[in-house]
């Protein structure tokens, strides 16, 4: 069975929603931070932190990223709409693990997520339901 995160765009967060190029953006800056971070310890650590390629179909509702060894499948990404615990329409970006995700493809896809909730101030709903607020909160 799937399993799906949820980064959403409360009060205090960054923006208000992103549309899917915005996410592949995020993803692709996240890419070029690694790519720093290894030239700067002389070790290719941008294939290690981003085992993926992101591939696009002809929907332009989500995106999905492809992993380049057999250690990683698929992680899907796609701008959303959620409820809130006070029962509000909010939007969000959705990360969804298919059922042939591998331990890999979730390990990444918390970090990835996390990651894009820091940056954005969203709170974050992980894929075993906990959640972790990024958004300044009174």
């Amino acid at each position: 069975m799937s399993q799906s995160a949820y980064i959403k765009f409360v009060q205090g967060s960054s923006v208000e929603k992103l549309t899917l190029e915005e996410v592949q953006s995020q993803l692709l800056h996240y890419q070029e931070q690694t790519k720093l971070t290894g030239s700067q310890l002389d070790w290719d650590y941008a294939e290690a932190a981003f085992p993926y390629t992101i591939e696009s179909k002809q929907d332009d509702r989500w995106f999905y990223l492809k992993g380049i060894n057999s250690l990683y499948k698929h992680i899907i990404f796609g701008p959303s709409e959620t409820t809130s615990v006070s029962g509000k329409v909010v939007p969000c970006v959705q990360v969804v693990l298919p059922e042939e995700a591998t331990h890999g493809d979730k390990a990444k896809a918390n970090e990835l997520c996390k990651y894009m909730a820091k940056q954005l101030q969203a709170e974050l709903t992980m894929f075993n339901g906990r959640t972790i607020y990024y958004n300044p909160r009174k």
